[in-house]
């Protein structure tokens, strides 16, 4: 039996050798055709020339234009200002320094004086300097460096002092320089000289000190100045019994702590001790100052309790106070506060007028038998 073939289907006659299925190329597609079949022939469109690169113009000769003739105003215009003349960049630029300008000239007198001047000769640039320093004849001059060191830096590099110490060795009179006695503060030494310092002053440490005066009526307490000339070494009580020494440093930083009004007399406190001055004088202070006071005229029982309580001082009313009768001449005053001339216008007040008052404590520190211009120290069981 013959064995049977199997016969394909003939392929259609297309001018595309392409499956059907493939994406037709690009212009053998129908849509293509005919596209291509609606244009014009090549022959009829327009040449269009599209030049790769433009060509460069042919250079012809610009047109020369005259200048337009100027306004007579502006021809008649002075001609501006030449530019100043700066010296030209040398040795300076290498440097990193610049020239200087010409110096400036302010006003007429400069100018003559500038035009006057002569010419000098031209100083090389290498020479000059950016920020030339003026010496002055009111500069003080400089201290030289191989100055001497003062007589207190010696002491504290010797005994292993403070500054202060030594200074106060020194106003002491316990500092001996080749063999004189030095007690002014700031001099300088040679560094060879021979310092020799007493055994006194191994033995001194820095105290302070606290000191009541006794005012004279005749002193004036006008900033403490003339009361504290008073404290010297022969003014001093003979019977202060206290163990301190007068010392020049007891001077040193004292001062007066609470005045007295003009006309008074009684204790003055001068301190070395900012504590004191504060219990003293401070707004908020209790310290209780009594006074013995003097007055002139007739006292009411009205009179004495308004003193004691409800009078007012420049519209604030003042603190209770207890003042009593000491004699038929003589009023005690024991305060609380210390205002102005206090005592003088509450007496005034009243219808009284004081003749005199002097202060005999302060807190529980009493002047006692102190003598009137003599002082003496703060005892050490005494405290304000």
């Amino acid at each position: 039996m013959p064995r049977p073939t199997l016969k394909l289907p003939a392929k259609p006659a297309t001018d595309d050798a392409r499956s059907p299925r493939r994406k037709p190329l690009r212009g053998t597609s129908n849509t293509s055709k005919n596209a291509a079949a609606k244009r014009p022939p090549i022959a009829a469109q327009a040449p269009v020339a599209t030049p790769r690169f433009k060509p460069e113009p042919t250079p012809t000769a610009a047109p020369v234009r005259q200048p337009a003739p100027k306004p007579a105003e502006d021809r008649a215009r002075p001609a501006p200002p030449a530019k100043k003349a700066y010296p030209k960049r040398g040795i300076a630029r290498s440097t990193g320094a610049r020239a200087l300008p010409p110096p400036r000239i302010y006003n007429e007198r400069s100018v003559a004086e500038h035009e006057s001047a002569p010419t000098a000769a031209p100083v090389p640039l290498a020479a000059t300097t950016p920020h030339p320093v003026e010496s002055t004849p009111d500069a003080a001059p400089r201290r030289p460096l191989n100055e001497p060191p003062r007589l207190a830096k010696r002491i504290s590099e010797m005994a292993q002092c403070s500054r202060r110490q030594a200074d106060e060795w020194i106003e002491n009179g316990w500092v001996r320089v080749d063999g004189v006695v030095v007690t002014t503060l700031g001099i300088r030494v040679h560094p060879n000289a021979k310092i020799e310092i007493k055994e006194e002053a191994s033995r001194h440490q820095s105290e302070s000190v606290t000191i009541l005066l006794n005012k004279p009526l005749d002193a004036d307490d006008e900033a403490g100045g003339n009361l504290l000339s008073l404290i010297r070494a022969e003014n001093r009580w003979d019977e202060d019994d206290s163990r301190t020494s007068f010392k020049a440093t007891h001077l040193r930083g004292l001062a007066q702590a609470g005045k007295l009004d003009a006309g008074s007399t009684g204790m003055v406190v001068f301190t070395q001790e900012g504590s004191v001055a504060r219990r003293i004088t401070g707004d908020e202070t209790r310290l209780e100052k009594e006074y013995m006071v003097r007055v002139e005229g007739e006292l009411s029982p009205e009179g004495m309790n308004l003193l004691n309580h409800g009078l007012e001082l420049d519209a604030v009313k003042l603190k209770r106070a207890q003042v009593s009768w000491q004699n038929e001449q003589q009023l005690r005053f024991v305060l609380h506060e210390s205002r102005p001339q206090q005592i003088t216008r509450m007496c005034q007040l009243v219808g009284l007028h004081v003749t005199g008052i002097k202060r005999i404590r302060i807190g529980s520190v009493s002047l006692g038998k102190l003598p009137v211009g003599q002082w003496r120290y703060l005892r050490d069981n005494e405290r304000f």
